[in-house]
């Protein structure tokens, strides 16, 4: 019997793999030796080596990442202060900012236990009326509260419990503004709020900044299946916001977001990213990023995902335009869910790199 169970899961991981690896179909990909003249190879496209992807950020944005690097490298936070005081409340830069800052303190804690982020406490210690300070304190509440408690548990409460009084206090520091406010979506999520009681958080969010990309997708998660809503539920929250969307808004991207969260474990569906409502929830997306504004921030993130739907339904060339766009930065859905987001985006840039090349494609024909 152990010898079945095993031959069977045997055949699902092939059933789910081997469609990448060993195409034998016109069009397909073929396996090539390290090294041969015949294996594909992402430097050739300016493509950047694995151990030098930035897991900071899903795009690049140098007047963060300059500040980032002085603030890790110095340890002192005006610089972090001043960038977010500069940065205006009515987009989704300083959404993106304080989840950058917050997120380059959690993993510093990560790496270095009881040392790294002393930038942020110090921040929060020395100028306690920041509200930039208060905002990044708040988001790195909840990084932590994920990366280092199970959810559910008597820590992961505790901890958005105070991320929920550091939201507040953000929110009266800075009047306007939605970031601490999506925050606390997320909190919500986290502690399981009621649909009503959700819904007067994100009526706080929307009547600051009711086209946010960022708060949709922070909202979408609560509406998923594996918390507190449902595949339909989802649905109609991620289609009714693309359908409201004003032109140039990246919400059309919105169900493929929704899709994603519900894209089951193991697929065995034949085809299943080549389906109607795959399809037009990645048409939906592709639309948004080819029309959006040249200043909107959000676009990567889109791409990020794009590229995940994209290469698991072969469609190569629209991976490798999407892929020119981002390389370099991997801070993004779906790649953050794993334990090495470098790796895992590497596989999937190895693989539409493999099926360009063998559908004729070549550095030549790939347009910048």
């Amino acid at each position: 019997m152990d010898i079945l169970w095993f031959l069977i899961a045997l055949g699902l991981l092939f059933g789910v793999l081997g469609p990448y690896l060993l195409r034998r179909r016109a069009g397909g990909i073929r396996l090539a030796a390290p090294g041969s003249p015949d294996a594909a190879d992402p430097a050739a496209y300016g493509f950047v080596p694995q151990e030098d992807q930035d897991v900071r950020l899903p795009g690049a944005d140098e007047d963060l990442l300059d500040v980032l690097n002085v603030v890790q490298a110095t340890q002192d936070w005006k610089a972090a202060s001043q960038l977010l005081a500069g940065t205006g409340k009515d987009g989704e830069v300083r959404w993106q900012r304080v989840q950058a800052f917050a997120g380059a303190a959690s993993l510093e804690l990560q790496e270095k236990p009881g040392v790294g982020g002393a930038w942020l406490r110090a921040w929060r210690a020395d100028a306690p009326k920041d509200p930039g300070g208060a905002a990044v304190h708040a988001e790195f509440l909840v990084q932590q509260a994920w990366r280092s408690s199970v959810a559910g548990s008597d820590d992961f409460r505790i901890i958005l419990e105070e991320a929920l009084k550091v939201t507040e206090e953000a929110a009266l520091l800075a009047p306007g503004d939605p970031v601490p406010y999506i925050t606390q979506l997320a909190v919500a999520r986290g502690l399981g709020y009621g649909p009503e009681r959700f819904d007067q958080v994100w009526a706080k969010v929307i009547d600051r900044a009711p086209a946010h990309m960022g708060a949709h997708l922070a909202a979408l998660h609560y509406w998923c299946e594996k918390w507190h809503g449902s595949r339909e539920e989802a649905d109609h929250f991620a289609t009714t916001a693309a359908a409201r969307a004003p032109r140039g808004s990246l919400l059309a991207a919105l169900p493929l977001f929704a899709v994603y969260e519900h894209v089951p474990d193991v697929v065995l569906v034949q085809d299943f990213f080549r389906t109607a409502v795959v399809s037009k929830a990645v048409e939906g997306a592709l639309y948004a990023v080819h029309s959006a504004r040249p200043d909107d921030p959000m676009p990567a993130h889109v791409r990020h995902l794009l590229i995940w739907f994209l290469v698991r339904g072969e469609r190569w060339a629209e991976a490798m335009h999407q892929l020119v766009k981002v390389d370099g930065h991997v801070g993004a859905v779906p790649w953050t869910l794993s334990a090495d987001p470098a790796a895992e985006y590497t596989v999937f840039r190895n693989l539409a790199v493999a099926g360009y090349e063998a559908n004729g494609g070549s550095p030549l024909t790939l347009p910048r």
